[in-house]
């Protein structure tokens, strides 16, 4: 919303002053052609029975010019914008507070855990110096599991990036039975990809051999595809004429390093992004908030520091969901351990508070608020989301 108003502003803004740079520019103009026309009339015939009364040409001028009243159109187009520009300024400081340790609260953090995943977060980035450094300064010289595996990984995507698929296929071959609990075809992708380079260096008869001993094996849970790539040897002298030339776009490297990143992390049990990255998005979209509800508990800081809910709801967008949530028709509050969703007889569903202060504690039976159905606290049952 303080966005809209702040685009909204810069908007009008920028609209008056293009009316001012015009009004200007326009006055300048009439001026200018009025003091030319002066100078023609003054430069004319010097003949003395023709000369010009200059004294008279002078003074029409003058009475143009002031007629014209541009210092008074300028001032006015000018003062307007000022006061624009002004009232924008202000909205910029308003919206983009640049104090913003109002929202800071003084939190205990076990130091060697932060830095621990700050480290992590470099290994992830691939700044394994970086983290390396971290790590020696803060009294932990040796290598953590983390910091291992991503190298691994790092040395992977390397490969992939030079076109080398064989560390890849090493890996997926390695953890083969994870990949296939997972539901994930990458193994499938990277035969795929080695394929398709035979075919673009001509080699039939080896990408045939290929699909026979690698590919085949895939046929029972992906026969389409492994019959697309069956088809397309047959277009080996003409790939680009191919009907299924998506599949032979260099830009699909890039895609498959990106899977080959995601599935790496999901059997490492890590999130496919690093923790610390969306910390501090989530933050950043959350503080214009946090600022706020800090400005206006300014007099009470005690309440602040101490607060373990905060007193107004921050909506952050869909990419920073990741479990599921209720939030109870009647109450409207969110479902919590002591406060869990219910699921009653009718198949309407509610907070355990709320179905308590309608049973009056256990003491009847209550209808529910969106069917005519009567239910008991006993019929109810929990809901694990």
């Amino acid at each position: 919303m303080e966005l809209s108003a702040l685009r909204g502003s810069f908007e009008h803004v920028a609209k008056k002053q293009k009316l001012s740079s015009s009004k200007c520019y326009e006055v300048v103009d009439t001026i200018n052609n009025e003091i030319e026309q002066a100078l023609v009339t003054l430069q004319s015939d010097q003949d003395p029975s023709l000369m010009v009364d200059h004294k008279s040409t002078l003074t029409q001028l003058k009475i143009k010019l002031k007629a014209i009243g541009s210092g008074k159109e300028l001032e006015s187009t000018q003062k307007e914008l000022n006061t624009n520009i002004t009232k924008y300024l202000k909205l910029l400081e308003k919206v983009f507070n640049p104090d913003i340790s109002k929202a800071y609260r003084n939190v205990d953090f076990d130091v060697q855990t932060i830095n621990e995943i700050v480290s992590n977060h470099f290994f992830r980035q691939g700044l394994f110096d970086i983290g390396e450094c971290l790590m020696k300064e803060a009294g932990r010289p040796n290598p953590n599991a983390m910091q291992t595996h991503f190298t691994q990984l790092y040395q992977i995507l390397e490969a992939i990036h030079a076109k080398n698929l064989q560390p890849a296929l090493n890996w997926a071959s390695a953890n083969h039975e994870k990949l296939k609990q997972n539901g994930s075809s990458l193994a499938l992708k990277l035969h795929q990809h080695h394929f398709v380079e035979l075919l673009k260096q001509g080699k039939r008869d080896e990408a045939l051999h290929y699909v026979k001993l690698h590919i085949s094996p895939f046929s029972s849970s992906h026969m389409h595809e492994v019959q697309k790539l069956t088809i397309c040897v047959l277009w080996i002298e003409k790939l680009d004429k191919c009907p299924y030339k998506e599949m032979l776009s260099s830009t699909t490297w890039e895609t498959l390093a990106d899977e080959l990143s995601r599935e790496f992390c999901v059997i490492l049990g890590q999130p496919s992004r690093s923790p610390l990255t969306v910390t501090l998005e989530a933050g950043l979209e959350g503080l214009p908030i946090l600022v706020k509800l800090a400005t206006l508990m300014a007099t009470k800081p005690h309440e602040w520091d101490i607060m373990k809910q905060l007193a107004v709801p921050l909506e952050l967008g869909n990419e920073f969901l990741f479990h599921s949530t209720f939030v109870c028709p009647v109450s409207r509050e969110e479902g919590a351990p002591d406060n869990p969703p219910m699921l009653l007889p009718c198949g309407h569903v509610l907070c355990r508070q709320s179905i308590m202060k309608m049973s009056k504690m256990n003491s009847r039976t209550f209808k529910c608020p969106y069917c005519p159905h009567d239910a008991s606290v006993a019929q109810c049952r929990q809901l694990y989301f």
